[in-house]
């Protein structure tokens, strides 16, 4: 008799910044309180993960794994290969963002049985009792799977407020494991779902279309205040869509956090003209009950690159006065830019530069990561797909590749994609960076970064890129100096933070 046993594997996503994946620790409440057993196994912090996976499946209902589009799918379709190849039998079940935009080209993956989109607290646990009880899947709504050599969708599910999900299970996550790859102790935590805006690089309207629902201020500082003294971390990343939708309940949460005294950094995102909506003393307040940074989308200098994105409700103003009003409360503004957006020319790349030079001299300390733009799936923009000339993956392993860094875009390829990845190694070197992660440089590296990023300004300022020969210099100092590689870069899988 097989035991009651759910594995789930989590791809490695980011082995520098890592913590406990959220969408597992979601999904596992549902199972834990009807009385399964929960197995995870985190590629990032767990050796020889592969056969550590095929050994739990042996007693197990299924296969689980939680992905977004990139890098995560090498290691989900190595994994679901093999576990079919061992256990046919086994049901491979997919979740999660890539899953959710792309379910019916993820489930014609040979190697995959079932596929949740959207929401899975409630469906995954439907899922896993059918299972066990050898029942098809008909009738579970937002699940799709084959039966019979057919692809089946069944109904969508409809969208939970998140008041009404049931609490993630943070217990299960070994967090001595995660600080010791990071360096630091630190979690993610939702307390809203969605946004209203609908920028046009974003798929946040194909999952939760744009229905803003949020947790009440009480129930927020609760949660946070016992996770951080439960499990002693040092960080929490809000990682909301968009936290300051609604003012109030963002004051009421700090207030909330300012009487329990409990002492945590904690960050959010939230977009620009939403921040200067609050008062300096009120960001003080913020800052007070320990909000320590604020992730803003300034995604481009070009006024006509911000309309195409769908952003005229953001003004350029906005990115400097949020910058100031943060600086004040003595909370870090952090900026994202996005460079290669289509309609982007080099006058507009070259009106982001000045943006970034100019908010990195007026206020020191901010910081602003940079992205070559990606075509996801789901995006507004992938409507135009075809006319601008973008290859969309056909298949779940073409998507592999399809990360930030290394995308390559057919209006930016060749020298002038070059010269830009170039400009952007300049951005990293120019300004010193505060990751998640601790930073383990020693001295020289730490005398090289800052020498090469006198010159790096320049080359910024001046827009000159030839002979690159400082990033060389700093490559060398990285081999010879800097600890062992990690197995995932985390530069590779991310936006590439400047700090100024």
């Amino acid at each position: 008799m097989r035991t009651k046993k759910v594995v789930f594997f989590f791809p490695a996503f980011s082995s520098q910044e890592a913590t406990a994946p959220l969408g597992i620790l979601a999904v596992s409440t549902p199972l834990l309180r009807a009385g399964y057993q929960v197995k995870i196994i985190d590629s990032t912090i767990t050796p020889n993960f592969q056969k550590r996976v095929l050994e739990e499946l042996k007693d197990a209902l299924c296969l689980a794994v939680s992905l977004v589009t990139g890098p995560m799918i090498k290691e989900t379709v190595q994994i679901a290969r093999t576990a079919k190849q061992l256990y046919p039998d086994k049901p491979v079940v997919l979740g999660g963002w890539h899953p959710s935009l792309l379910p019916h080209q993820t489930l014609a993956a040979e190697y995959i049985d079932i596929v949740v989109k959207g929401q899975g607290e409630e469906a995954f646990l439907e899922v896993v009792e059918r299972i066990e009880a050898g029942e098809s899947m008909k009738g579970i709504a937002g699940v799709g799977y084959k039966e019979d050599g057919r692809i089946i969708f069944n109904a969508p599910r409809e969208l939970k407020p998140i008041r009404e999900l049931p609490p993630k299970a943070y217990h299960l996550a070994d967090f001595d494991a995660y600080e010791r790859v990071c360096g630091r102790r630190w979690a993610m935590y939702t307390s809203s779902l969605a946004c209203p805006y609908d920028c046009a690089y974003c798929t946040n309207n194909s999952v939760y279309g744009r229905k803003w629902n949020a947790l009440d201020p009480d129930q927020v500082v609760e949660e946070t205040t016992d996770l951080v003294s439960r499990y002693n971390l040092q960080l929490l990343w809000v990682v909301d869509d968009n936290f300051l939708v609604d003012r109030e309940r963002a004051i009421g949460i700090a207030e909330g956090l300012v009487r329990r005294g409990v002492q945590f950094d904690w960050s959010i995102q939230g977009s620009t003209n939403l921040v200067n909506r609050f008062t300096v003393e009120e960001l003080k307040l913020l800052r007070r009950a320990g909000l320590s940074q604020v992730a803003q989308g300034a995604d481009s200098g070009s006024p006509k690159v911000l309309h195409l994105m769908n952003k005229d409700f953001q003004k350029l103003e906005t990115i400097y006065t949020a910058a100031d009003k943060l600086t004040q409360a003595g909370i870090r503004p952090s900026f994202n830019i996005i460079f290669g957006f289509p309609g982007e020319g080099r006058a507009e790349r070259r009106e982001s530069i000045d943006l970034v030079m100019k908010v990195c001299r007026k206020y020191p300390g901010a910081e602003f990561w940079t992205n070559i733009f990606t075509p996801y799936p789901g995006a507004p923009v992938m409507q135009r797909a075809f006319e601008l000339g973008i290859e969309v993956p056909q298949t779940l392993e073409g998507w592999v590749d399809f990360f930030p860094r290394y995308t390559v875009l057919p209006w930016l390829k060749g020298k002038k994609h070059e010269e830009v990845q170039t400009m952007r190694e300049y951005m990293r070197v120019a300004f010193n960076r505060k990751p998640i992660g601790v930073q383990r440089k020693n001295r020289v590296n730490q005398l090289v970064h800052r020498l090469i990023s006198f010159p790096a300004r320049w080359r910024l300022d001046h827009d000159f890129y030839a002979f690159p020969f400082e990033l060389g210099l700093k490559n060398a100092a990285n081999k010879l100096f800097a600890p062992p590689k990690p197995k995932v870069d985390a530069q590779m899988l991310e936006a590439e933070v400047v700090t100024c």
